[in-house]
């Protein structure tokens, strides 16, 4: 029998704990849902479940080589799931988190999860969204994707999402319009000294407003950059040839 995905009115005050429940179990199950972030729409797995991973993945049509990024609800979650953080990093994510920054760090090599060919890394971001910070409170983090097949613009709206993922997300959150697909800053904090591997939300003077240092992004990943959107939580590996241009 065909699984019927669930769509909760999240803008209904009334409504909104029964969808975050409602997520919170389908996630529980292995299956995927989709929540709002603070750029826009994204699909979301438990992180340390494989099988959860590749349903994503599937969904989206996208191979292991571009592992979704990890959205998480807090910003000491950091020092869990990542090591050798380097102090620009810490200032950078409390001076730009919860928002449209993403960081690449090294991924703690304790962890048992499988998020795709990260190269020993992982990408974080704490979104600026209340109901994406609620429901990563109660799951904890989440591997987040755009909720969008590859090469398809992003989603900004659940309907948008629907008419490219349909039943193959369980529980569909609508929070509203989320009414831009600009892209989080994805920077590199593996390397020194620090460097935008892809402008986004924030700009470049305001980021080295807090880390001097940070180096902009290269002329060969400007070119990269220029693919078609992806959008709000994908990013690729530091060494990726084709970083997923939204997030």
């Amino acid at each position: 029998m065909a699984r019927v995905s669930q769509t909760v009115d999240c803008t209904d005050p009334a409504s909104r704990a029964e969808g975050i429940s409602a997520a919170q179990d389908a996630l529980s199950r292995g299956e995927t849902v989709v929540l709002p972030t603070d750029t826009v729409y994204g699909i979301g797995a438990d992180a340390f479940s494989p099988q959860a991973v590749a349903v994503l993945l599937a969904a989206k049509g996208r191979s292991r080589a571009m592992p979704p990024p990890v959205l998480i609800g807090r910003p000491e979650i950091m020092d869990a799931l990542a090591i050798d953080v380097p102090e620009e990093a810490r200032a950078l994510a409390q001076a730009f988190w919860p928002g449209p920054m993403t960081l690449i760090l090294h991924a703690q090599p304790s962890l048992r999860w499988d998020l795709g060919e990260t190269r020993g890394t992982v990408a974080l971001r704490m979104p600026a969204d209340d109901l994406a910070l609620d429901l990563l409170g109660a799951t904890g983090p989440l591997a987040v994707s755009s909720a969008n097949r590859t090469g398809m613009p992003a989603a900004t709206t659940v309907a948008q999402a629907q008419q490219m993922l349909a039943e193959s997300v369980s529980v569909y959150l609508d929070d509203g319009d989320r009414g831009s697909s600009e892209a989080s800053t994805i920077i590199d904090a593996t390397v020194t000294p620090l460097r935008v591997v892809r402008p986004g939300a924030l700009p470049l003077a305001e980021l080295q407003a807090v880390v001097a240092s940070l180096a902009p992004e290269a002329p060969s990943e400007a070119e990269a950059s220029e693919a078609p959107a992806e959008a709000e939580a994908s990013e690729a590996p530091p060494e990726a040839e084709a970083p997923d241009t939204h997030s």
